[in-house]
């Protein structure tokens, strides 16, 4: 406190400032600085945390498509071999009629190329991922008419890229519950050449569909689908139980099945909502314990959601 020239006492204090007085950079200002600065900084956790999903994603879903589908290609194969003999032995194998997407019905056999695959019901691109399908509106390999069959060229195995290249002129043989045909590979058609006329009473053939990319990253960017025909060879089995008349919208060549969109924007949000999580968890419980936690959360869904994401591309891929 200061006395004044007047004789009257400054009650002010010695640095200036009375009682009550707002102080420069006081609690007020912090803490509206720091509720500024938490904002900002939550929106850009969500901002980098949809970013680090979108990655995530993009790179689980190459190498699931490049290196991990042909693993998960063999397996399902290894499956669906072992039920498809255990149905040829009972004399169960489906013969015709209605079969259940995703049953195995023929074992497809090319021994001077080493081709050994179980064929499956359905041609959505989810049955795909395991082994050639079978195309449910057209009758079984074997039988009289035309069976159609379509199988990945790039991805997942590749089952039919060796139909591309050094088939021509050999015989295959299908194994199905009506017994064994020998089919001659004739022909591999592209859009444009002209379609064989339909085999005669008692005659069939074989239609292999595929697709063909060029240049670099061919697997990711199929131009065009490829047709291999082959007759056969050895009499005709009688067809069974009529078929279905229509397929799918996603069971024709190059479509994809947009039937798990619902599934993928839940795994998608929760992959989301883990990956927001986890800075905040690692601040209150720390970054050893979190990250135990969070990671295998964090890999199971991005497999997951690039396991749904596959279904969405072309079944021909």
């Amino acid at each position: 406190m200061t006395t004044l020239p007047w004789g009257r006492k400054d009650s002010r204090p010695a640095n200036g400032r009375r009682r009550g007085d707002k102080k420069p950079g006081g609690v007020r200002d912090v803490l509206a600085e720091a509720t500024s600065s938490s904002s900002m900084s939550e929106r850009e956790v969500v901002v980098s945390s949809g970013l680090v999903v979108l990655s995530v994603i993009m790179l689980w879903l190459v190498v699931q498509m490049l290196v991990l589908g042909g693993l998960e290609f063999s397996r399902g194969q290894d499956r669906l071999y072992g039920q498809l003999r255990a149905e040829l032995a009972t004399g169960e194998a489906p013969t015709g009629g209605v079969i259940a997407p995703g049953d195995p019905v023929a074992l497809l056999k090319l021994p001077s190329l080493g081709v050994d695959q179980v064929v499956v019901e359905g041609t959505s691109a989810g049955h795909m991922l395991t082994a050639p399908g079978h195309r449910r509106d057209t009758v079984l390999p074997g039988q009289a008419g035309v069976s159609v069959l379509y199988g990945r060229s790039q991805t997942f195995g590749k089952p039919f890229q060796v139909m591309l290249q050094d088939a021509l002129g050999k015989d295959m043989n299908v194994v199905t519950g009506q017994g064994t045909s020998t089919y001659r590979i004739e022909q591999v058609r592209r859009p444009g050449d002209p379609v064989p006329a339909p085999p005669a009473a008692g005659q069939g053939r074989l239609t292999l569909v595929t697709s063909q990319g060029s240049g670099f990253l061919s697997a990711l960017r199929p131009g065009e689908v490829v047709y291999v025909d082959a007759s056969l060879r050895t009499k005709s089995f009688a067809g069974g139980a009529a078929r279905v008349n229509t397929i799918a919208k996603s069971e024709r060549p190059m479509a994809g099945d947009h039937s798990v969109l619902p599934m993928l924007a839940l795994t998608l949000g929760g992959l989301l909502a883990a990956v927001v999580a986890t800075p905040f968890a690692r601040r209150r419980f720390g970054s050893v314990l979190t990250w135990m936690i969070a990671a295998p959360v964090v890999l199971a869904l991005a497999w997951f959601a690039a396991d749904l994401t596959v279904y969405l591309l072309p079944n021909l891929l």
